[in-house]
């Protein structure tokens, strides 16, 4: 994929923040960024997803959340810390969150870039695409905790089924 616009080539690595502006509009996915920050919409299979990147550059660390728009209630949250727990010893990048302020649920994977604090479009793609696809694989795992009555265990254990059932 080659993407192009005024302020650089994607076939040369770039400014992370802009590396994954330029991913996103080539999908037409809406995208908007400021100074550190940038936030877009990416349909998932399961729902719309919000996908920020967070740039630190001082640590030369860009930070992937992907919400995919569940609140966790009060009386379900130990059952959901259960799953997430679960859950997060199935990964390998990356990891689920619950904010503790509004019970936000969330993927998120910091990446330590290099020296020059660059990004290539591949990487970019990468992150991504890791990022909503965790939360598809996951996200019926959390339906069937907060909405089917399953406890976290047995949740996963359908929720795993499930996945390695679609073609």
């Amino acid at each position: 994929m080659k993407i192009a616009n005024d302020r650089f080539d994607a076939d040369q690595d770039s400014a992370p923040l802009d590396m994954l502006s330029a991913l996103f509009k080539a999908h037409g996915w809406p995208v908007t960024s400021a100074a550190d920050e940038l936030a877009g919409e990416i349909k998932g299979s399961w729902t719309t997803y919000q996908v920020k990147g967070l740039w630190r550059g001082e640590d030369n660390v860009l930070q992937i959340l992907c919400l995919p728009e569940i609140r966790i209630p009060a009386e379900q949250m130990a059952a959901a810390h259960e799953l997430v727990t679960l859950i997060n010893e199935q990964m390998w990048l990356g990891h689920f969150d619950i904010w503790s302020s509004g019970g936000v649920l969330l993927y998120r994977n910091g990446n330590l870039l290099g020296d020059d604090g660059l990004l290539s479009i591949a990487q970019a793609q990468a992150l991504i695409e890791t990022a909503v696809e965790e939360c598809d694989r996951f996200y019926p795992a959390f339906q069937f905790v907060l909405w089917g009555g399953k406890t976290p265990r047995e949740a996963l254990a359908a929720a795993m089924v499930d996945a390695a059932g679609e073609a």
